[in-house]
């Protein structure tokens, strides 16, 4: 067998979905069927394959990604299981960031739900092709109506239901096969032999006739994304379209992002497992169905990296795992080329060369020690030092060194303060931390000025507890840790022009310096602007050296970093440098940068800085007899906004009341929900945007941020 049929026999995908829609429970399905594990485990007993930190078998959710390589019929499947809680969206970032398909899971009684709905936008960043997994059609409440109207409402998804459920709730049988119209049947103990027998008019009218009305809207919506199919179905062949030629429809329609195939089981139940890979190894992308990789080179060039064996090793890692025993495992993903077991490599992102000790294929924290590695795989390093998130790898030999682009990471929207139980323990602490930096970059240490404090940043309160929790289980540390605090930001609401001389005596020796400065609030979200539209000199040279422009640039935007009113940083604030003068003999870079970062700081003052806080788009499922005294909470003491209520999709007396909290009103929040509801209502929640805060709300907390 050649290299290339190797890798076509590939598929590097994901398993995503919102927190609880059983996606941990679909992967030990699958590990368990591809001979990988011998025993099904299941999350309600802490026992599942890639949930193996205490943290996740404790909580019953996943925290960190895991990969597992596994094979069926074949084909080799790398598999990534994702969390589904918004405090770890990066997780999915990363994973979707080097994955060519996902498998999407939907809890059949729920439709799209709001994390389901953000790692879908996430897939549609990076253009991953997907497959969509209805499970959990054996619980109460399960329609298939229900998913298949919010994915094309919420997600503007097209989909193609391939297989159409045999009755639902406590009476799901199994599933038909509408492509082959065949009854599929799941039978043994862990329902590993699966029963195919055709299905008639005469062994089952009923459902013969909806299975045939399923297939002709399948075969409709197949052919408004393919024009093949199209004309098939408008000519003489009609709705007698044979799987043959349905199948590669549907695999060009997924790969172009342009359908949705659609599959239905319950995988705690052991149902419709096996068709979902099928559906894997059918639908989904390998390596070589996907458009080369653009990377940049040195020079500024940009070239492409074809997924073929004999091109310039190139990879991106994409996670760090700190292993107790091997030190840190860097994860990363072959576009290019090969790397065999000692090649020296350079990473090009740091342009720090690297040494490979050894190479692993792993399955969730156990691994198997390989040689050698290719395009499509997915392995881990030992013994790359500098190596984080994000940085591309090629051979130390190469003459050219390209740069793959790499993840947007969300910056942090709440911190807690940390010290040392004792002074002794500072640096192992200051160690820890760093390398638990290094594996998750959505996780920020950094020093408060004013306090020096240090501060632990992160993505909510879930996630800045398991961080401080890791810190107690894997480092034995048992450091001081401050209440959860919001990181708030800084603008500006004046435009104003601002002149500013820098005139004064340093080492004994005259600094000089003089500049104008223009600033003004810039559009939300649009980010810190700094541009330098000095005028030129009467003979065409410009009016400041090149040196001094970027001396003042290094001063302003190092001072977008510390806004006036309590010190966070500044948010969406357009500098010009419009005038500015030197003189040869006092004049210097220094002064210029020290010059920038004043004007700026006295120009801040005067243009009435704003405080912005963190909202949050905010989802609480209730029973309905608690609606008012949600909606109350949220309108009243957290200031928040309600954007709207509908009915829970196949929930009676079940309201979902969707809304815009600040996050500094949300903190504590799932305990006093549990209160308000007698425990039976629940939310979620992820960053929506970052608006003002109203004066006196800000001179409140400027003074208690102060101190004083």
């Amino acid at each position: 067998m050649t290299d290339l049929s190797q890798i076509a026999l590939t598929r590097d995908i994901g398993i995503m979905a919102h927190v609880d829609a059983g996606k941990t429970t679909t992967t030990e399905r699958i590990l368990f069927y591809t001979g990988i594990t011998h025993r099904m485990g299941e999350v309600d007993e802490g026992s599942t394959q890639t949930d193996w930190m205490v943290d996740e078998q404790e909580r019953g959710i996943t925290i960190v990604s895991a990969t597992v390589t596994c094979a069926w019929k074949g084909h080799r499947i790398n598999l990534i299981d994702t969390p589904g809680h918004v405090d770890f969206t990066v997780e999915v970032e990363r994973s979707l960031r080097v994955l060519d398909g996902a498998v999407a899971v939907f809890d059949a009684a729920a439709g799209v739900e709001p994390q389901s709905e953000t790692v879908w936008r996430q897939a549609d960043r990076y253009k991953v092709p997907r497959i969509a997994f209805i499970n959990k059609f054996d619980k109460v409440g399960a329609k298939l109506e229900i998913t298949i109207d919010s994915l094309r409402s919420r997600l503007g998804a097209h989909p193609i239901l391939v297989q159409l459920p045999i009755g639902a709730e406590q009476s799901f049988e199994g599933v038909v096969d509408l492509l082959e119209m065949q009854v599929l049947h799941f039978e043994g103990e862990h329902g590993e032999q699966v029963r195919a027998t055709p299905l008639t008019e005469e062994s089952d009218p009923e459902l013969y006739e909806a299975a045939k009305d399923a297939r002709a809207q399948m075969i409709e919506a197949l052919g408004e994304v393919d024009d093949e199919i199209m004309e098939m179905y408008l000519g003489e062949a009609g709705i007698d379209i044979s799987a043959e030629v349905l199948r590669p429809a549907l695999r060009r329609a997924t790969i172009a992002n342009k359908g949705v195939p659609v599959l239905c089981g319950t995988s705690l139940r052991n149902k419709g497992v096996q068709p979902l890979l099928d559906a894997v190894i059918a639908y989904l992308p390998s390596p070589l169905d996907l458009p080369p990789v653009a990377a940049e080179l040195e020079d500024g060039t940009i070239v492409e990296r074809h997924p073929d064996p004999s091109e310039p090793f190139l990879a991106l890692a994409f996670k760090v795992i700190n292993d107790a025993h091997r030190g840190a495992l860097v994860l990363f993903r072959v576009y290019s080329g090969t790397l065999k077991l000692k090649e020296p490599l350079w990473n090009s992102t740091r342009a720090r060369k690297e040494k490979v000790h050894r190479l692993l294929h792993l399955h969730a924290i156990k691994a198997n020690e390989i040689d050698t590695v290719s395009v499509g795989d997915i392995a881990a390093a030992v013994g790359l030092k500098f190596t984080g998130t994000g940085d591309t790898l090629v051979l130390a030999s190469d003459k050219d060194k390209a740069v793959l682009a790499g993840m947007q990471i969300p910056e942090p929207v709440i911190f807690r303060s940390i010290e040392p139980k004792t002074a002794a323990e500072q640096k192992d602490l200051d160690e820890a931390l760093a390398r638990l930096q290094r594996e998750d970059p959505s996780f920020k240490v950094r020093q408060d000025l004013e306090s020096g404090q240090n501060l632990v940043c992160g993505q909510g309160e879930l996630h800045l507890e398991i961080v401080i929790s890791r810190l107690k289980r894997e480092f034995r540390l048992e450091p001081h840790v401050g209440k959860p605090q919001v990181n708030y930001r800084e603008t500006i609401e004046r435009t104003l022009r601002h002149e500013f001389i820098y005139d004064r005596e340093v080492g004994g020796k005259r600094q000089y310096a003089r500049l104008v400065l223009e600033v003004e609030p810039a559009e939300r979200g649009s980010g810190n602007v700094f541009e330098a539209a000095l005028p030129k000199r009467d003979d065409g040279q410009p009016s400041l050296p090149a040196p001094y422009v970027a001396a003042a640039r290094e001063g302003i935007t190092d001072s977008f970093t510390r806004g006036v009113l309590i010190g966070y940083p500044l948010e969406d604030v357009r500098v010009r440098l419009v005038d500015a003068h030197y003189e040869e003999d006092a004049s210097s870079e220094s002064s210029f940068r020290a010059a920038a970062a004043m004007a700026l700081n006295e120009a801040l003052e005067r243009a009435n800085p704003r405080l912005l806080e963190p909202v949050m788009a905010v989802e609480i499922v209730t029973p309905e007899d608690f609606t008012g005294t949600v909606v109350s909470d949220l309108t009243g003491t957290r200031r928040g906004r309600v954007l709207g209520m509908d009915a829970a999709p196949g929930a009676r007396s079940v309201q979902v009341v969707r809304a815009e909290v600040p996050l500094a009103a949300m903190v504590g929040y799932a305990t006093a929900l549990r209160s308000a509801t007698q425990g039976r209502a629940s939310y979620t929640m992820h960053f929506s945007h970052n608006a003002e805060v109203g004066r006196d709300l800000q001179a409140s907390i400027v003074t208690q941020l102060r101190g004083y």
